[in-house]
C-alpha cells in the first residue's frame, strides 16, 4: 500500500507514525479561504478533499489522506494565531467557554474513490488569568495550532473536559476517523502494519 500523507504538518505525520504504515508526505498549494456562508463543518471537510485531489496526479498510485483543521470561538471560525499577540487573544476568548474543533479528514484511493468525514471535538476551558495565559503562550508558543493550544503539551492544563471521540483530532488528525475511512475503503491499517 502506497500511502501519502497531503500535508506540511509535523504533528499529523506524528501521529500517522502511530500507526506503522509507511507512508510519504507532500505539502498541497490550495485556496484556503472559507465560502460565502460555509459552515466550519463544509469548510473542514472541503478543505481535506481539496489538499488529498491537490496531489492525486504527482501521486496516482497512492492512497492519500488531506486534512484540516478549524477551531469555532462563539461562532466564529479561527484558525492558527500565528503570534503572541493573537495567541493571547485566542485563549482570552476560549477562556470559561466550550470551544468546538473541527476536524475534516479525506482519503482518496488509487482510483479515485472519495472518502470523507467531520470530527467534531469540543473542549471545555477553565477560567484562565491573564498571567496563566501569557505564562502558558511563552512556554509553548502554539502559534502554529488552531486555537493557540497543544493538547499533547502544557495546553492540558488549560482545560475543565475534553468531549469528543477521539482526542487526535484536537492534533489534528483523527486516527479512528482514519481507521473508519479505511475500513470502509476496504483496506485494514491493522493488517498494513509493520515492525
Amino acid at each position: 500500500m502506497k500511502l501519502l500523507l497531503a500535508s506540511s504538518s509535523r504533528y499529523r505525520r506524528q501521529l500517522l507514525e502511530q500507526l506503522r504504515i509507511p507512508f510519504e508526505h507532500a505539502s498541497p498549494d490550495i485556496d484556503e479561504t472559507p465560502l460565502t456562508d460555509e459552515t466550519p463543518r463544509a469548510y473542514v471537510e472541503r478543505l481535506a478533499i481539496e489538499k488529498a485531489r491537490a496531489l492525486k496526479s504527482g501521486y496516482p498510485q497512492h492512497w492519500i489522506i488531506g486534512s484540516d483543521q478549524t477551531c469555532v470561538i462563539k461562532e466564529e471560525i479561527v484558525g492558527k494565531s500565528g503570534n503572541r499577540d493573537n495567541a493571547i487573544k485566542q485563549l482570552q476568548a476560549c477562556s470559561g467557554t466550550a470551544v468546538t474543533f473541527y476536524t475534516g479528514l479525506a482519503l482518496i484511493s488509487p482510483e479515485g474513490d472519495v472518502f470523507s468525514l467531520v470530527d467534531p471535538f469540543t473542549v471545555r476551558f477553565r477560567s484562565l488569568s491573564t498571567e496563566e495565559i501569557e505564562h502558558y503562550v511563552d512556554l509553548e508558543r502554539p502559534f502554529d495550532c488552531a486555537g493557540s493550544f497543544k493538547v499533547e503539551g502544557l495546553g492540558i492544563q488549560l482545560f475543565e473536559a475534553l468531549e469528543g471521540r477521539d482526542y487526535n483530532s484536537l492534533i489534528g488528525l483523527p486516527l479512528i476517523g482514519l481507521n473508519d475511512l479505511m475500513q470502509q475503503a476496504g483496506v485494514s491499517p491493522l493488517l498494513q502494519a509493520s515492525n
